[in-house]
């Protein structure tokens, strides 16, 4: 009998800072027994980015984007392999961050190198994407207390969370899951992590939405 169903062995989770994308990769590599890929965080330019000094962004974008790239270019997932990746970022996020933050002039350049990496890279077979609102990020960044995000200003959350909301509305690349995360804590509540586990363990084709507090959980896009 034909297997109905292909488990993905490439999942992504993204989302703005703060949303819990590697609480729950970390989560999810256990529970899958996966590789757990975890984002870079020790970039040299990024204090002096927060601070505002002259070509801080364009240094720090593209110590970003090297990075990201050699740590998805040493992913195994040829056809012998049964390796399950478990990634708390996709290699888009990169060039989100640079409309951000570069000069039109930086991002010609900055183009280029993105285009030249992204086509060596595997894309993911599933992308869990968790939302939040900016006021319940900011919650999380004041509960956290991170010293190198203390410089993140509340105008620029918002306009993280509102290229992340425009990037997804669009995304085709892989199959989607939508986990609006503002009124759900997979972190503290089972519940909510048991819920949101029996979801990414079912079919998932096309884009899809987790709804909390009894909602129906899916809907297809």
């Amino acid at each position: 009998m034909a297997k109905l169903f292909e488990s993905p062995r490439y999942i992504a989770v993204e989302g703005p800072i703060r949303v819990g994308k590697s609480t729950l990769a970390r989560i999810l590599a256990e529970r899958l027994n996966a590789q757990r890929v975890m984002e870079a965080e020790d970039n040299p330019f990024l204090r002096a980015f927060y601070e505002g000094e002259a070509g801080a962004a364009f240094q720090a974008q593209f110590a970003f984007l090297i990075r990201r790239f050699e740590q998805l270019r040493a992913l195994d997932l040829g056809p012998s392999s049964q390796q399950v990746i478990i990634s708390d970022f996709i290699f888009e996020k990169d060039k989100l961050f640079a409309y951000l933050n570069l000069a039109d002039h930086e991002l010609e350049t900055y183009n280029r190198y993105y285009n030249y990496f992204r086509e060596q890279l595997p894309t993911p077979d599933l992308v869990i994407y968790l939302q939040a609102t900016p006021e319940v990020l900011k919650k999380r960044l004041k509960k956290k207390n991170a010293p190198g995000e203390k410089a993140i200003n509340e105008d620029y959350l918002e306009e993280i969370v509102r290229a992340y909301e425009h990037f997804f509305f669009h995304y085709t690349s892989s199959d989607l899951l939508i986990v609006n995360t503002s009124e759900i804590d997979f972190v503290e509540r089972n519940e909510d992590l048991q819920e949101l586990l029996k979801k990414v363990s079912a079919p998932i084709k096309g884009t899809q939405y987790f709804l909390p507090l009894g909602s129906e959980e899916a809907a297809s896009a």
